[in-house]
């Protein structure tokens, strides 16, 4: 069983309310639940329907600002889900070995020390059109297994889910409002800076042995392999809301994996899906008090809700003790 450092407040117990039942809003949750806080979601969709469902879901930041914070909540969020790999198989997380590739000679990623197996790849090991690249160890998580284990441990921690679609924050009742509603800040908070990333991809059942990747926006590639099937990709449409599977994306998404993946067998496709991350600026995790209520908003982590799920459930926990004798 996964542990945490949290220790219970035994002077006061707050009645925290978070909304939203996606990755950020569970480890939120788990995490506070765990520092003796009675805690209850709200959220107008669960798993299997939430957008964290159809996450690609290989620890990476992507698409995601301030870097500097979200470097070192993207290193707390390996740590634990690296330790699931063998404490909570169940989990669904297993690590694998990754190569990204790139089109120009840059420095190494400041996390590079911190995580494991990470090298500078050889001239022979780059594909044609790149010129420099790195590999690393990094966890992959299997979204269909993790969603429900994450709910899982919410419950087993006396944590309360309830269905419901929330209007107004001031609307809630609680100590403590966490705001992890993800794309909905946009209607919500009134938030214009949040926007979709649209991405599609692909699933098939073929194991390209390790991962193999381009992160930059404009010719974002990638395969992941999971237990059973390998997810190619990508998109990341910013500002487009479509979530229908559109052939042309595929016939992209495939011209650009078999580049980096000559092997690549298209017989073996078997679908594939479309989510939109909750883009934005950057990450907005701070506190804000309307009307006497206090609110932790937690959202846009654009295409690395995963990657920084832990470290910022951490902050929020850290937030929403700050003033707990007050």
């Amino acid at each position: 069983m996964l542990e945490f450092n949290h220790k219970p407040d035994v002077y006061r117990t707050m009645h925290c309310t978070i909304v939203g039942a996606g990755v950020s809003g569970l480890s939120s949750g788990i995490r506070l639940l765990e520092s003796g806080h009675d805690v209850r979601i709200v959220s107008d969709k669960f798993s299997p329907e939430t957008v964290s469902d159809v996450a690609a879901a290989i620890w990476y930041p992507f698409l995601v600002k301030p870097a500097d914070r979200a470097d070192t909540w993207g290193l707390v969020t390996y740590n634990v889900l690296e330790s699931l790999c063998d404490s909570s198989p169940e989990a669904g997380v297993r690590m694998i070995d990754g190569r990204e590739y790139l089109r120009d000679v840059v420095e190494s990623p400041p996390w590079n020390d911190d995580i494991a197996a990470f090298r500078i790849l050889e001239d022979g090991e780059i594909p044609d059109g790149y010129v420099h690249g790195w590999e690393f160890r990094a966890p992959v998580i299997d979204m269909q297994l993790y969603m429900p284990w994450l709910m899982n441990r919410f419950e087993e921690l006396g944590g309360k889910a309830e269905e419901g679609f929330v209007e107004s924050l001031q609307e809630l009742e609680g100590d403590v409002i966490v705001n992890c509603v993800g794309l909905g800040a946009r209607e919500l908070c009134d938030d214009e800076e949040v926007r979709p990333a649209r991405g599609q991809i692909i699933f098939i059942e073929q194991d390209p042995g390790i991962g193999h990747f381009d992160q930059q926006p404009e010719t974002l590639t990638y395969t992941i392999p999971r237990t059973n099937v390998t997810v190619l990709g990508g998109t990341a449409q910013v500002g487009d809301w479509g979530l229908e599977i559109r052939d042309e994306d595929n016939d992209l998404i495939l011209e650009k994996v078999e580049a980096i993946w000559p092997d690549l067998d298209r017989s073996k496709i078997v679908g594939g899906t479309v989510g939109l991350r909750p883009s934005r600026s950057e990450v907005r995790l701070e506190e804000e008090e309307i009307e006497g209520i206090r609110i932790i908003h937690n959202y846009g982590h654009g295409g690395a809700g995963v990657t920084l799920s832990w470290g910022c459930a951490d902050e929020v926990v850290s937030i929403a003790m700050s003033r707990k004798e007050s």
